[in-house]
């Protein structure tokens, strides 16, 4: 049995998948490393969501991102019998050059560290799984796939901003991100509503990280996103949009350094900035505190402001979709922004968003509302076994 293996590398952790190659890719096993370096905490599901691996080391078992895939790699080779015949690799960035998936080697890897600059809690991590895999199996295929490439193609007048030419063309652009995510969604609408999927929609992935995209025929048209993973919404610890001269505030008056700002902006805003309790809207909902209170509206605020300006980028709006951690298991949050597009015609049904149908919206709501879970990894597995296939 061939088996293609799925590797999205964070910074303390490392998420995996297994899937076997036949007449389609068949999920085996789901499971991550996490706490490198601080508490390592390894665990594995079957397809069945049964635990089948849960165990804890010390943080000198698995000081780094290597060891991690060191004990990922000695636990599948004692489980599956397959023979793996490719890694697919989630990379955040893929600059102005990448437009589609690619086979990495060591020409590739040192062209996308140019881009580490942009993504600079991605991309090193994505990267160093790729490095140590080809320091390891130099003969095994190794495919990047990108979350900017999704958005490749878009209209100028949407990729540029408002300062000197010079820059775009120096990469100084909007790319936009969560592509592998949008493009599943955009596969999934094709099959569970093929009219909608020519038509006009908002796609809202919300999690730790969140953003809303607006297609067209399957196709971006816009993103909330821009140049780095930090514009737009706000998210979990990121900032989401911020004028500039906030920013230019903060290191004149504030007298910030860079690595200052970037931690502060990466890490220490949004939900978690605004509420001073969590980054979760778990935690959020189940507090009685006004600063909680505040976060959950300032997040669904912008995004009801996002969804009017990419309706009136669009020219019009057929469906909203809900989708990632947030967007399709919290109907509490599917309600309170729903209410916000009430202006667009969108009618919440509510026994079918407590239950998390797929539509979620009522008979007569002039935009259908949907519930479409979201699989980042399949749609790698995917592109990883189209270029080993060509």
């Amino acid at each position: 049995m061939d088996t293609i293996l799925v590797v999205n590398a964070g910074s303390s952790s490392l998420k995996f998948e297994v899937f076997a190659v036949g007449t389609a890719l068949v999920k085996l096993v789901k499971g991550q490393v996490e706490g490198i370096g601080t508490a390592p905490h390894f665990t594995v599901k079957n397809t069945n969501g049964e635990q089948v691996v849960d165990r804890s080391y010390t943080s000198g078992d698995v000081p780094d991102l290597a060891a991690a895939m060191h004990h990922v790699g000695t636990w599948l080779r004692g489980q599956h019998e397959g023979q793996l015949v490719a890694v697919g690799h989630r990379v955040v960035h893929g600059g102005p050059d990448y437009a589609h998936p690619v086979r990495v080697d060591q020409h590739v890897l040192e062209d996308l560290e140019r881009y580490v600059p942009l993504a600079p809690l991605h991309q090193p991590n994505n990267l160093a799984a790729i490095r140590t895999l080809l320091e390891r199996r130099p003969d095994l295929p190794q495919i990047a796939c990108f979350d900017t490439a999704f958005h490749y193609g878009h209209d100028p007048v949407t990729d540029h901003y408002a300062i000197p030419a010079h820059f775009f063309a120096e990469g100084v652009r909007r790319y936009g991100f969560h592509g592998l995510s949008y493009e599943y969604v955009a596969g999934r609408l094709r099959n569970i509503a093929p009219d909608i999927a020519t038509g006009r929609v908002i796609v809202a992935h919300l999690g730790s990280g969140a953003s809303m995209c607006a297609l067209r025929d399957g196709h971006s048209l816009e993103c909330t996103f821009g140049f780095t993973a930090l514009d737009g919404l706000p998210m979990g610890t990121r900032c989401g949009q911020i004028d500039p001269g906030v920013l230019l505030y903060l290191i004149d008056q504030g007298s910030m350094t860079s690595s200052e700002l970037q931690d502060m902006l990466y890490n220490e805003s949004g939900l978690k900035g605004l509420s001073g309790i969590s980054n979760d809207v778990r935690d959020l909902l189940a507090s009685d505190d006004a600063r909680a209170a505040l976060a959950l509206d300032h997040f669904v605020h912008r995004i009801s402001l996002n969804a009017g300006a990419l309706a009136a980028a669009l020219g019009g709006l057929e469906a909203f979709v809900f989708t990632a951690g947030i967007g399709e298991n919290s109907p509490i949050m599917r309600e309170r922004i729903a209410k916000r597009l009430s202006w667009l015609g969108a009618q919440l049904d509510p026994a079918r968003n407590e239950t998390g149908e797929i539509l979620v919206s009522t008979a007569d709501s002039r935009i259908a509302l949907y519930v479409v879970p979201t699989d980042e990894e399949l749609m790698i597995a995917q592109h990883t076994l189209g270029m080993i296939t060509v």
